[in-house]
């Protein structure tokens, strides 16, 4: 019998020791799948006979499922179906990757790579996973890299991806899609725990459909505005229907017992100032991404640029990775020192001032490469902070659901990003040309970081005043583990309320 509970000690631990390595590749593919089209474009238009614009969609429809996928999979993942809903999500993403790899037209392309965006929703989920079954010393730790996973991923998708276009064709970029997540997939059936705790929910049926229209209105006309005209009715009508529907959206979860994301946990400072930060500063990482990635690829003619090859422009974007590593071993040595409320606009600070940096000095390829190097740094600080500060103001039950929908607003900031930057490119393009000016690399690199610094104020001054003092030792783990407890969470308003940490408010209801 001692033997017996020894084994089933050492399975324990053992599981324990597999799952943050297999949650952090979960999130790498899929993140480097969302990725997968950027590079591609140029090459999907020749190929498909369809015009640059049109082909722009294989990035269009990736995010728009992405952000439609998040809120839904976040609440699925807060009860007894999360493994389920991993597995259905991956399977998915599987599916869409072996569609646009076999894909005869381009509709049916399109529809495989927004099968491929619903692998976007899933970060939400691996921090829920981690929040419930990690242990406390290491649960901290895990949340942080879970959320860096998403520049991680960025960064070492594109010189993947340039690899493969240009040895092979498009077509083998899926094909190695479909691989990864198939891994994934095997990775998550054997090592995931088998289901949650937390009660089952209904799903907010009626919430998500209000919350996806809004959503996916809002971001087709923020990606096609330019293509359609800014002032065009259907630019604007687009944008108010987006309106309408998450004003309604707004009304009806406030009003209804199991809302798909609860507004009253948004209202808490402390997740306000995360949400909003990670708005803007969704906007300059996308920024110094689309930007870089462009600007190495100027054609000789331009006078300007560098006319790198489609693999050597992703190596220059690959220090981004690592910086956000750095980043994230950084900040969890800053936070017990200094706090989370001052990491957090820090982080925004130095996306800030990187992009100022190229906006003035790109003369030479070592400077992008430093640009990018400091992206990652920036934003793998404020991104490794924000689920942290989350998770310590929202209910276990909550989790997925409140961390959904930041990574829903890191998406619409990346989109509200290439929609302005569409814009500026197109304000100084030479009347019979077709390549822009160099100074609207300059004024799209100013006009982002003026996005990036308001999320260095949101960072200031939205959480709550009492914050500020340094994380006592062993702070967020033990805190957020004592007073959520990984399994047994009492719903908002019922039951002890939750123990708080000294730089946190109240959580509402």
């Amino acid at each position: 019998m001692t033997g017996t509970r020894e084994r089933a000690g050492r399975g324990a631990e053992s599981e324990h020791r597999l799952l943050l390595p297999s949650l952090m590749f979960t999130a790498l593919s899929v993140s480097a799948i969302s990725t997968l089209g950027a590079p591609m474009v140029p090459t999907i238009a020749r190929e498909q006979h369809v015009s640059l614009s049109a082909a722009q969609w294989v990035l269009t429809a990736t995010l728009l499922a992405g952000a439609i996928a998040g809120p839904v999979l976040g609440r699925l993942g807060d009860g007894p179906r999360r493994k389920g809903a991993i597995q259905g999500t991956l399977i998915g993403v599987l599916a869409g990757s072996a569609l646009a790899a076999l894909a005869p037209t381009f509709g049916l392309l399109l529809a495989g790579r927004a099968l491929q965006g619903l692998g976007m929703g899933l970060m939400p989920l691996t921090i829920t996973v981690a929040r419930d079954h990690l242990p406390a010393r290491r649960m901290r730790t895990g949340i942080a890299s879970l959320s860096i996973t998403t520049s991680v991923g960025a960064g070492l998708g594109y010189p993947v991806t340039g690899l493969i276009a240009q040895h092979l064709n498009y077509r083998a970029g899926f094909w190695f899609a479909a691989l990864l997540s198939a891994v994934a997939l095997i990775v998550v059936t054997r090592v995931i725990p088998v289901s949650s705790s937390a009660p089952q929910r209904p799903l907010d049926v009626t919430g998500a459909a209000l919350l996806c229209s809004g959503l996916a209105a809002i971001l087709l006309a923020l990606s096609q505005g330019v293509a359609w005209g800014l002032a065009s009715a259907a630019t604007l009508s687009s944008l108010c229907l987006g309106v309408l529907f998450l004003t309604a959206w707004i009304t009806q979860a406030l009003r209804t017992s199991h809302p798909l994301v609860d507004i009253r946990l948004i209202r808490n400072r402390a997740v306000l100032a995360a949400n909003t930060t990670a708005l803007l500063v969704g906007i300059g990482m996308y920024a110094v991404l689309s930007l870089v990635n462009l600007y190495t690829q100027v054609p000789a003619a331009a006078g300007y640029g560098f006319h790198l090859s489609l693999p050597t422009a992703g190596l220059v974007l690959m220090p981004m990775s690592l910086g956000s590593i750095t980043a994230n071993r950084l900040a969890s040595a800053l936070v017990p020192r200094i706090g989370l409320y001052r990491v957090l606009p820090l982080g925004a600070l130095v996306v800030c001032l990187d992009l100022v940096l190229l906006a003035l000095w790109r003369d030479h390829v070592a400077v992008l490469v430093l640009g990018t190097f400091l992206l990652g740094n920036g934003v793998g600080a404020a991104y490794a902070v924000m689920p942290i500060l989350i998770v310590r103001h929202v209910p276990a039950s909550e989790t997925g659901s409140a961390t959904s929908f930041n990574q829903v607003l890191r998406t619409v900031g990346g989109s509200v990003g290439s929609a302005a930057i569409s814009a500026i490119m197109l304000a100084y393009m030479p009347p019979a040309g077709d390549i822009p000016r160099d100074t609207a690399y300059t004024m799209a690199f100013l006009v982002t970081a003026a996005a990036s610094f308001l999320g260095v104020v949101a960072a200031v001054v939205l959480p709550p005043r009492r914050g500020g003092a340094a994380e006592p030792k062993g702070g967020i783990a033990r805190r957020g583990h004592e007073a959520t407890g990984p399994r047994r969470n009492p719903e908002p308003g019922t039951g002890p309320r939750q123990e708080e940490a000294p730089c946190s408010d109240r959580f509402p209801g």
